[in-house]
């Protein structure tokens, strides 16, 4: 595993307990109990498989490509980026690991830090089919369900920033509900029972309208995370020549939260912004 954040450390530690043998680097130093901490990402490569975590395409390029890490891969390693990138880097990445003889996986996933430490993710895998045969071990043991989306790599991250767009639309949609029948003497807790028994009571509803009502926002995922899984919305659609109106109004308002101080706070903090609460939480 390269990348210790709550999600590597979570996975680390899943792996440990299932009796996998876990050789890990991190930028900041660090490892769970029982992993074997190497001193260069370079290091990483000389296992089957390489799970990588890092938080954007700059991490990436900087750890495994201008640092010469992917190039020291042993022949029949397995590649899998687990993080959510661009879909223009995660196609660029095709090249470096053709020319390093390796195996490259996409597989970003649904759930935060303490879904991955209940292995209860949603794998979202692109790569090939024998390739994710391969991988079957591992993300058994990390995720409850495995994805398989396509063969491009590039497909996984399309659908993961897709989902996370989707999911910003149903925070903002819940907010702008309360902000429509708070004034008339509707409670926002009854509303959102309202609609959770009724029309909208997907996960994405459920978990985001009890941080709404509790109006804490706390991590969770990082509205500042989140903003960049926006931006990486707008890249793709921009790359594809279409105007998504709705990305850009969310993307607007996280923007928004963001810059208000609200950046380490759960990504749902967006809601208190649209409410006008945001100092409140």
């Amino acid at each position: 595993m390269i990348g210790l954040g709550a999600m590597g450390q979570a996975m680390v530690c899943r792996l440990l307990d299932a009796g996998h043998a876990v050789r890990v680097w991190n930028r900041s130093g660090g490892a769970p109990p029982g992993a074997q901490v190497v001193e260069d990402a370079g290091d990483v490569f000389k296992s089957d498989v390489v799970l990588t975590m890092l938080s954007d395409d700059a991490a990436l390029q900087t750890v495994l490509l201008d640092s010469g890490a992917l190039a020291q891969a042993r022949p029949g390693t397995v590649h899998v980026v687990m993080s959510t990138i661009s879909v223009d880097f995660a196609e660029a990445l095709q090249a470096p690991h053709h020319a390093a003889g390796i195996e490259y996986v996409g597989a970003p996933v649904l759930g935060r830090p303490d879904v991955a430490a209940r292995g209860e993710l949603n794998i979202l895998a692109a790569g090939h089919g024998a390739t994710l045969d391969r991988l079957a071990p591992v993300f058994d043991v990390l995720g409850k369900r495995c994805w398989r989306l396509s063969d491009k790599p590039s497909a996984a991250f399309a659908a993961k920033i897709a989902c996370n767009m989707m999911i910003t639309m149903a925070i903002e949609a819940m907010a702008e509900a309360v902000v429509l029948t708070e004034p008339y003497g509707l409670a926002r807790e009854d509303f959102f029972e309202l609609i959770l028994n009724t029309l909208f009571g997907s996960r994405s509803y459920q978990v985001y309208s009890t941080q709404i009502l509790a109006g804490r926002y706390q991590p969770g995922f990082k509205a500042s995370l989140g903003l960049k899984d926006l931006g990486l919305a707008q890249q793709a659609a921009a790359g594809l020549g279409r105007d998504l109106p709705m990305l850009e109004a969310v993307h607007g308002q996280m923007r928004a939260a963001v810059e208000a101080g609200g950046g380490s706070r759960d990504w749902s903090v967006m809601a208190a912004h649209t409410l006008g609460e945001l100092d409140a939480g």
